[in-house]
């Protein structure tokens, strides 16, 4: 809810409170607006679009985003990333999230992330539905973007993708509130607790 509420999700209203992204207001613009400011959400459940290969998909959105700047070395930089997220070339030619396996589609997701060179990237349970080799490969993707000009926001119930992709903080939201803060070790006494009362007690 929070992550497509940011992105401008039409099924979202926000009522109060702002999106605020490098000291500008992003709340009343439309989806696409803020995906070319530099927001970018990453899907629990990608959907299929037979018909549109990965490759025209991609340099699509990387001209709506930049323009002509980096369709010039678009072919280049798409072979890089398909060899950094361990991803055939194949890829390219096929239809997008067509007949893709679970972990297929969460690495395209992560390849959308990287070729579109994101300012603030949500990644909406992305872990979910991964096996470890899968999850592994994810996770040194979402490192490889994050640094200090690049900001991560990553919904998760779970703790084993911060086995690989180490936090700065950690917010736990229950009934759609922030109920605690921290840092790393929250999330790991999060394991060792569960989600029970005690997050709410002050």
């Amino acid at each position: 809810t929070l992550a497509n509420a940011i992105m401008g999700h039409p099924a979202y209203t926000v009522t109060s409170g702002r999106v605020l992204m490098s000291g500008e207001d992003l709340t009343g613009l439309e989806t696409h607006e803020k995906a070319r400011k530099g927001l970018f959400l990453a899907f629990q459940y990608p959907v299929a679009v037979p018909g549109v290969t990965v490759a025209n998909f991609l340099r699509s959105a990387v001209k709506a985003r930049f323009g002509d700047e980096r369709t010039k070395t678009f072919r280049q930089n798409l072979k890089r990333h398909f060899k950094e997220l361990g991803v055939d070339e194949s890829f390219a030619t096929r239809y997008l999230n067509d007949g893709f396996s679970g972990g297929e589609k969460k690495r395209l997701e992560i390849l959308q992330m990287a070729v579109l060179d994101p300012t603030m990237a949500l990644l909406d349970e992305t872990d979910s539905g991964l096996d470890i080799d899968a999850l592994k490969v994810v996770s040194e993707g979402v490192n490889r973007y994050a640094g200090p000009e690049k900001g991560l926001l990553l919904v998760t119930h779970y703790q084993r993708i911060l086995n690989f992709v180490r936090p700065d903080h950690v917010h736990v939201f229950m009934d759609g509130r922030i109920v605690r803060s921290g840092g790393f070790e929250l999330a790991q006494e999060l394991e060792e607790k569960g989600y029970g009362d005690w997050l709410k007690a002050a």
